[in-house]
């Protein structure tokens, strides 16, 4: 798979899934935007991914439940290129804990906010830059947490509030945006292992049938959508989680 010539935004790109994608993207010759709410995180995975011998990567603060944040992310990814490629929608708050009472109403706005009203400005805001693009795609890193009926996750509610959230956009956008030529994918994995991609774990960790889910399998599913030809919509993926 050859993701030459593609440029790729990344959000919440300093540690996790994130900055697993963002290794992955540019080791398969994509141009790399790396996003994370300190400039500092950006940068650390940046300098590893150039570490690699991968050049084509900017590093951006943007703190995802401040509009104005991700105001200023986009008018900066905008003065380095006159098109986006791949947005990936990866960047959200985790918040722990089934009880409603454990969290302050800070955190529960915080989260709400990352995750659900941060996802839907950050594709308003770079949706230009998308239509400028000849093959563009959005890829929502949801949850298993965003499906109705859901209810193995540790997460606190408001994540599971924002989650939601995320499914109804990315619902409703690959509707609207289909006809424009944007294609919409959406991935609803349960907890799954995030070996890192540059130790030897990321080939060694099983993935039997009987094995946790792992970002490896998550990641080569994003992939898979993103390379098929333009006629091919792959909507989302659903993934069974282990007993």
């Amino acid at each position: 798979m050859n993701f030459e010539q593609r440029r790729v935004v990344i959000t919440g790109a300093s540690r996790d899934f994130g900055r697993t994608l963002a290794i992955r993207f540019a080791g398969l010759g994509a141009e790399v935007f790396v996003s994370s709410r300190t400039l500092e995180g950006s940068r650390r995975v940046a300098d590893e991914i150039r570490d690699l011998g991968h050049e084509k990567v900017r590093a951006f603060a943007c703190d995802l439940a401040d509009a104005a944040s991700i105001r200023r992310f986009a008018a900066d990814v905008a003065e380095c290129t006159d098109r986006v490629d791949v947005l990936v929608n990866n960047g959200a708050r985790w918040l722990e804990g089934p009880d409603l009472l454990s969290a302050s109403d800070e955190d529960v706005i915080d989260t709400i906010a990352a995750g659900a009203t941060g996802t839907v400005l950050m594709v308003k805001r770079l949706l230009p830059l998308l239509l400028a693009s000849d093959r563009p795609d959005v890829v929502n890193m949801i949850s298993a947490a965003g499906l109705s009926g859901h209810h193995r996750s540790t997460a606190h509610d408001a994540f599971y509030a924002a989650k939601s959230a995320q499914a109804g956009f990315a619902d409703i956008l690959s509707r609207r945006l289909r006809p424009r030529g944007v294609r919409v994918v959406s991935l609803y994995p349960p907890d799954f292992r995030n070996p890192d991609p540059l130790s030897p774990e990321w080939e060694s960790t099983p993935r039997g049938s009987d094995d946790m889910l792992t970002a490896h399998s998550v990641a080569e599913c994003a992939f898979f959508a993103l390379g098929q030809p333009r006629d091919c919509f792959i909507k989302s993926f659903h993934f069974e989680q282990a007993p």
